[in-house]
């Protein structure tokens, strides 16, 4: 399959005659109100076997790049912290640790199933931390509350990430930092290989493990229809982020963009 013809900057909608917007769904052009339903089926459907998918699907790779952000977000007892799209809660779990008693993490996810999964690992983990079923494009907190806010592996099934990264600075202090871990635009001499096990061995992996061919390969479709990394950080200084920058890991197959709200 030639993905090159998709590598495009989904962030932003169209609008047809009858004045409703359409956007992205993978390679899909749906309504904009049906893209929030449609990610909530995927991850409905893969939230039991996220974690051991995610070991599989990376090699345990994903295991190094949020180990990477937690150093950069190098969280500190008192800090208040939020956590988007938390999912199973691997950074939120992180960050309780870290900021202990007298901080505060809020583990949130629009998603319900993946939600309830974070819970329970919070919960296993002796953490009783804040948890929320909340949207990124209207996060219900204050003006200027959180010290650090974070999203990994969630801009990309945002639909107006824009919108999403403009709720993110509204919430953050005056000096406070965003972090965004998220799959990237791959090294141009790794780029056929990514694309044959993307879309070959992927969506097989998902159908043995967890039963579902479909979900995982509109993963791999969303990664490509996901802003490179120089979109990213323009987009991020659009919302008002200052000092933006990314790192690069695993030869561009994920990035790390942070930012600081002045």
């Amino acid at each position: 399959m030639n993905t090159s013809e998709h590598a495009q900057d989904s962030n932003s909608t169209s609008h047809d005659s009858a004045g409703g917007g359409t956007t992205h769904f993978g390679y899909k052009t749906v309504a904009e109100n049906e893209k929030e339903s449609k990610v909530a089926e995927v991850f409905h459907s893969v939230a039991s076997k996220y974690d051991i998918m995610n070991d599989v699907m990376s090699g345990g790779m994903h295991r190094l790049w949020k180990f990477f952000t937690i150093n950069r977000v190098a969280p500190r007892p008192g800090m208040k912290m939020l956590d988007l799209a938390s999912g199973t809660a691997d950074l939120a779990i992180a960050f309780a640790k870290k900021v202990g008693e007298s901080g505060e993490v809020w583990a949130t996810d629009i998603n319900e199933s993946m939600l309830r999964v974070g819970r329970d690992r919070l919960l296993d983990k002796g953490l009783v931390t804040p948890v929320a079923l909340a949207n990124a494009e209207h996060l219900p907190f204050a003006d200027n509350y959180f010290d650090v806010v974070t999203v990994a592996f969630g801009l990309r099934n945002m639909t107006h990430k824009e919108q999403a990264l403009k709720e993110m600075h509204r919430v953050l202090r005056p000096g406070g930092r965003v972090f965004v871990l998220e799959f990237s635009k791959v090294n141009e001499l790794l780029q056929k290989p990514y694309d044959f096990y993307s879309f070959n061995v992927l969506p097989k992996m998902g159908e043995l493990i967890a039963n579902d061919s479909d979900s995982y390969q509109y993963l791999a479709e969303s990664i490509r229809m996901h802003p490179d990394q120089e979109t990213l950080k323009v987009m991020m200084q659009d919302a008002g982020f200052e000092f933006v920058k990314y790192h690069n890991m695993t030869f561009g197959v994920c990035a790390l963009h942070e930012g600081v709200k002045l």
